[in-house]
């Protein structure tokens, strides 16, 4: 929007001494001749900007104009900050830096000159998620469903949804929504989902519970495992299941026993750590990664043709 933007060529002018145009169009995503109209604009509204000719040249403010400052603390804008910086690693778009540079507006005083913390929440996905969760948002505020094909562990489907949240949890992203097919509250893992779209059809908003983000809740089913990890791998066990997950034996072994909710991805887990790893219990999961050991031996055997 047009105001927008007015806001956030006002908060550069205000903490840079000079900006070029190009710089600024660049910035906001426009082109320079919608900038020098927005200069107009800003000029018409009393705002004392003035442009230099030349090398060096450029726009600037007067000296002396200023917004009045934030009421809020130096902790308090770091926090916000930092929080809007984590989204705009995900962002598809300019709008959260535009945002941060109209909260910096005039906070200078109350802005340390280092950053305590910086969260980056894209992943390998970015290129392909950042768009993903900018077509998701953009169905929520206008209300249309989203059609997708959808890749779960029992098949795959196409499904179409009413959007609520944007979720991020377990180093991943979701959305939270009323399944048509289902004809319930689902969350769907976008990295699973394809071909993603907004329909053109809206929908009438319904009474919408928080999407309750527990183990438990999510992944149906518990497997009470036990297992035997050598010591080697200890830092993989701590990184991700925390220091007090296991108890070392008296020949150096690591006695490991939690609760898994994924069969298929608890042998998947398993044999990622190789020989360093061997389950005592369930005898069922046993079984199953002799099958899968006996089947690569099989696999990996044979004569290349």
């Amino acid at each position: 929007m047009k105001i927008d933007r007015l806001i956030g060529i006002l908060s550069v002018l205000l903490q840079k001494e000079t900006v070029t145009a190009p710089e600024l169009a660049e910035l906001f995503e426009v082109s320079r001749r919608t900038i020098n109209r927005d200069i107009e604009t800003l000029c018409y509204a009393g705002i004392p900007i003035r442009t230099k000719q030349g090398a060096g040249g450029g726009i600037c403010i007067a000296r002396g104009y200023r917004i009045d400052r934030t009421v809020l603390t130096s902790k308090d804008m770091q926090t916000i900050l930092a929080g809007l910086r984590s989204l705009d690693s995900v962002s598809g778009s300019s709008y959260y830096s535009q945002l941060m540079e109209k909260l910096q507006t005039g906070s200078s005083d109350v802005i340390s000159g280092k950053e305590s913390m910086l969260i980056d929440l894209s992943s390998w996905y970015k290129d392909s998620l950042a768009p993903k969760i900018a077509m998701i948002q953009d169905a929520i505020e206008s209300r249309n469903y989203i059609e997708f094909k959808y890749y779960a562990p029992s098949g795959e489907s196409k499904r179409t949804v009413e959007p609520y949240f944007v979720v991020f949890k377990w180093s991943s992203w979701y959305v939270w929504g009323w399944c048509r097919k289902r004809k319930d509250f689902r969350l769907f893992k976008l990295n699973r989902m394809d071909k993603v779209k907004k329909s053109g059809k809206t929908f009438e908003v319904r009474e919408v519970p928080l999407p309750d983000l527990s183990n438990e809740r999510v992944f149906a089913g518990g497997i009470k495992v036990k297992a035997l990890f050598d010591p080697e791998v200890k830092w993989r066990l701590i990184e991700e299941f925390g220091p007090d997950c296991y108890e070392e034996t008296d020949n150096g072994k690591l006695f490991f026993s939690a609760d898994y909710t994924d069969p298929d991805n608890l042998v998947s887990w398993i044999m990622t750590f190789g020989d360093k790893a061997e389950v005592i219990e369930p005898k069922e999961l046993r079984k199953k990664l002799l099958d899968v050991a006996e089947t690569m031996k099989k696999t990996y055997g044979r004569k290349k043709t």
